[in-house]
Order: structure tokens, then C-alpha cells, then sequence
């Protein structure tokens, strides 16, 4: 009996909902597993070469982690694995990667838990619930928790949006990422970001696009990481501008994200690569808004 899940890529924070919303888009972590003799992964798709090592592995180490804390035998397992969701790159690659590893120790640990315990397992080990509550329940999503306790509100994507996914060559360690923010805000800068996070759901759910370019301004982690995640300086001043509605770092950076109108996606991909033409290297995606989380199944291959 084979177990397999597929899990969407998402794009974290959004500017200004800072560990608190995040988006999911259509590319996927794809994972077939059977019980087997001894731990083996057979990978393809994007950062094959790393996501087919064994020794420190997120995935088989989470799926250890998680079996041993409830204290159930490890079953080894053969892995085939296609992966879509750029590594490092403010993906929410970790999220699918975590939350993959829960859903098969619940399956292979015979553990009995709920989607929403799976999910609540998973933003713990994340430790903010944004990636993993996109991730797990698609679409976009407002979350709030501590510890094991997750609350989620979802939003369908409105199909006239796009996103544009900005990836450089090189990834950044969310951890380093992190590092680099203040202990403290102002109150004017908070103020300023809960004003526009909360205008953010709102014009996800009405599809409001002229709202995106102040829903999406941000004080609390941005201008602390620019220099970690040159793009927005090429990027973030087209935001609002023509079919381009807002423009964000995806996650903690290095990618950035852009929302735009679907209508005039081939204006706004032109826009971008010429803002980028005395830049770095970067590739761009341009990708739907995925309504749909993880997908499981069982049953024979």
C-alpha cells in the first residue's frame, strides 16, 4: 500500500502580514512512499541532487523526529520524490517539506490524526504558522497560533491574479534572514503594517488589485533585508504600477513575488525583465494561484 501527497509551493508575509499570511501557487512537492527494508530516495525535478540525500534530510529527519516524539517505532521508507518548489528561494519549500513528513508519520505510525492536528504539528515544527497553513489548506491565508494551536482563515484566490515569482541563482538561509531584523518597532511602524495587512485579506477576498500596492507595503522586515535580497531594489518600485498590483519579497527573500492582473501577465513579465536588465541573473515564474492544498492518496501505485 503506497502513500502519496502532493504539496503546493506558497509565497510567505506578502510585505507587510509579516508570519501571518501567506499564498499558494501552483508548483508542488510530489511524494510516493512505501514501507521498505531501509531509507531510500529516488528524486527528479528541481534541486534533485539535494533533495535526493539521505543524511540530514528534512524530510526523513522530521518524519524520525515526529515518530520518536510519539513515541512509535520508525518504519524505514523508499521514497519517490518529484520536487517543483525551488530550495531556499522564499518558496515555503521547508513548510511542504515538514508538513510532508508529518502526513507520513501519521500514515506509516498508524498515529490517527486529523487534518487539522497534522497541520498544527507542522506550523510547530515551522515555528509561524503562515507557509504551513497556505500550504496545507491553499489558497490565501490568514493565520494566528502559538505552539500547537493554529487559527486559520482561508481565502479563495481571485482568478484574475497571477503571480510573477522572481528567483535569483543564488538561495538565503531563512535563519540568516531572520537574523538581520530589529528586537523592537515603532509604534508608527506597526501601526503602518497592520493597517496594510489588514487591507491585504480584504483585497484578496473582494479582489480589489488597486488596493495591492499599499496592502503589500511593509516596515517590518523588508527594509532590514534589502541588502540581503538585491531584487527589490530593482522590483518593489513598480509596484501599483500598470498590470503589476503589488510586489513583495516572497517569504524571507531572496525571491520576490509580484501579483498581477492575468489579462496583461505578458506586460508585466516585459516590465520586470527590463527593470532587471542591468541586474543580477534571475529567472521568472509565472504561475497561478493555487486554490488547493495538500493532496493525499493511498492505495496501489
Amino acid at each position: 500500500m503506497s502513500f502519496r501527497i502532493s504539496l503546493p509551493a506558497t509565497s510567505a508575509n506578502l510585505g507587510a502580514a509579516f508570519d501571518t499570511a501567506a499564498v499558494a501557487f501552483d508548483l508542488h512537492l510530489e511524494i510516493e512512499a512505501e514501507a521498505a527494508q531501509e531509507f531510500s530516495i529516488a528524486a527528479t525535478g528541481r534541486n534533485a541532487d539535494l533533495c535526493g540525500i539521505i543524511e540530514n534530510n528534512l524530510i526523513l529527519e522530521t518524519y524520525k523526529q515526529v515518530l520518536r516524539e510519539a513515541g512509535h517505532s520508525i518504519t524505514p521508507l523508499a521514497l519517490r520524490m518529484n520536487n517543483g518548489i525551488p530550495l531556499g528561494m522564499g518558496c515555503g519549500s521547508s513548510a511542504a517539506g515538514r508538513l510532508a513528513a508529518v502526513a507520513l508519520a501519521n500514515h506509516f505510525g498508524t498515529l490517527g490524526w486529523s487534518s487539522e492536528r497534522i497541520l498544527a504539528e507542522g506550523c510547530a515544527l515551522e515555528g509561524h504558522p503562515d507557509n504551513a497553513a497556505a500550504c496545507w489548506l491553499g489558497g490565501l491565508v490568514v493565520a494566528a497560533g502559538t505552539g500547537r494551536t493554529v487559527h486559520a482563515a482561508y481565502v479563495a484566490p481571485p482568478k484574475d491574479w497571477l503571480a510573477l515569482v522572481v528567483l535569483p541563482v543564488n538561495p538565503l538561509a531563512t535563519s540568516k534572514a531572520r537574523a538581520v531584523l530589529p528586537g523592537s518597532y515603532s509604534r508608527e511602524d506597526a501601526v503602518a503594517n497592520v493597517q496594510a495587512a489588514s487591507l491585504l485579506g480584504l483585497a484578496f477576498a473582494q479582489t480589489r488589485g488597486d488596493l495591492l500596492a499599499t496592502a503589500m507595503q511593509d516596515r517590518f522586515h523588508q527594509p532590514y533585508r534589502r541588502k540581503m535580497c538585491p531584487l527589490l531594489n530593482y522590483l518593489l518600485p513598480l509596484s501599483g504600477q500598470g498590470s503589476i498590483l503589488g510586489v513583495a519579497l516572497s517569504g524571507a527573500g531572496p525571491s520576490v513575488i509580484a501579483i498581477v492582473s492575468r489579462t496583461n501577465a505578458s506586460e508585466a513579465t516585459a516590465r520586470i525583465h527590463s527593470a532587471m536588465a542591468n541586474g543580477p541573473e534571475v529567472e521568472v515564474l509565472q504561475l497561478e494561484l493555487a486554490g488547493d492544498g495538500a493532496q493525499i492518496m493511498t492505495g496501489t501505485p
